[in-house]
């Protein structure tokens, strides 16, 4: 990086004033490039939500990955699960569908609980967010549907709520659900997919020290899965005459487009590459690494409007990845050139002047005492 900043800025730095550059000024210039990023991609739209999904403004994916960082770090930035000496950061992204991109960013510790890295509030209001395990809490369901919103969740294994309504009528001899715990209710079952209705029963947040039990209903589906041999079953709040219960399934299965966001952010944009023990450093790379995606998201737009409508399934969001960043380096002296700076011979072969030297003045070369 240091290489890449004497190239482009025509400026020989030492080692230690490079270093100085990363302050908590530049962190929060950073940070401020990447929300500024996410609000002038939200106002372009990279997909279209089909006919099924039309009422809804969009669909979100909110989950976290972690970065491991120096094991010296160890104290300052503690990691969740380990016995060693280890420390790690958690980034908590919200993702939008329709934009494909991200709609918030934040850095957390570790140890942090996920429900603490989202906060639910008017914002989601016709959305559909799609959240794993790690936000399962009836309280925050709640929330999410008192605010307009919608989700789609697994439901825990041990989870056991009662059935209030079915939402299809079965031919034949059928059992009766309604009145019955989920629990009593799939082993019996011999029909592909359950979908009903049920009633859960949870405490608010503390009011003055006291927690108010409260209940309420949503929608349960459940769908036999032949390879595992059991029951995948869902949350949600999306009604039956909207999406078919295997339509619910699918819906959570795009949660993967997020997984894939982050191997993006890892393998091809250095989001793990943070082998310093510098607080400063570690965070403004974090925030680097964002802004190179949001500066392909961007690209990958344009690339798009030049071709409406062809072939748009095939530019994979991984393949693009490896491609923008094989010649991210021609895409900057393309900026550069529109900045006014041009690349040169001579600032090349001052980089090459500067960083060829072995910084260890005094290190011995075995050659030495033979060429030179």
């Amino acid at each position: 990086m240091k290489r890449s900043y004497e190239k482009e800025a025509h400026e020989k730095l030492s080692d230690s004033s490079w270093y100085y550059r990363f302050t908590p000024e530049l962190v929060e210039f950073l940070k401020a490039c990447v929300l500024h990023g996410i609000e002038y991609l939200a106002q372009e739209q990279s997909y279209n939500l089909n006919k099924k999904l039309f009422q809804f403004r969009d669909v979100l994916i909110q989950d976290s990955t972690i970065v491991r960082l120096h094991s010296s770090l160890a104290k300052l930035y503690p990691a969740a699960r380990s016995k060693g000496e280890a420390a790690g950061l958690k980034i908590a992204v919200l993702v939008s569908a329709v934009g494909n991109t991200p709609e918030s960013v934040a850095i957390h510790n570790e140890r942090t609980n996920e429900l603490k890295t989202i906060k639910v509030g008017p914002w989601i209001k016709g959305k559909i967010l799609l959240i794993d395990l790690g936000f399962y809490k009836y309280q925050l369901f709640a929330r999410i549907a008192e605010n307009g919103g919608f989700l789609v969740s697994r439901l825990k294994d041990n989870s056991n709520p009662m059935i209030i309504k079915a939402n299809r009528s079965w031919r034949g001899q059928s059992i009766d659900v309604c009145g019955a715990y989920l629990q009593d209710v799939l082993p019996k079952l011999k029909r592909q997919i359950l979908d009903v209705e049920i009633e859960v029963s949870f405490k608010r947040r503390a009011y003055k020290g006291v927690k108010r039990p409260d209940t309420h209903r949503f929608r349960l589906v459940a769908i036999y899965n032949d390879e595992d041999e059991k029951y995948h079953t869902y949350i949600t709040n999306i009604n039956s005459d909207i999406l078919e219960p295997e339509d619910i399934g699918k819906l959570y299965g795009a949660r993967w487009d997020i997984e894939l966001m982050f191997k993006e952010l890892k393998s091809r944009y250095a989001l793990d590459a943070l082998d310093t023990k510098n607080p400063l450093i570690i965070e403004a790379l974090i925030w680097v690494a964002i802004l190179t995606l949001l500066v392909s998201r961007r690209t990958y737009f344009n690339v798009r409007k030049i071709h409406p409508g062809k072939n748009i399934v095939r530019f994979t969001q991984l393949r693009w990845s490896i491609i923008f960043a094989e010649n991210a380096d021609d895409q900057l002296t393309l900026i550069l050139r529109y900045l006014g700076i041009t690349r040169t011979w001579e600032t090349l072969a001052g980089v090459y002047d500067s960083q060829a030297l072995d910084p260890h003045v005094n290190r011995e070369r075995f050659r030495a005492e033979w060429w030179a």
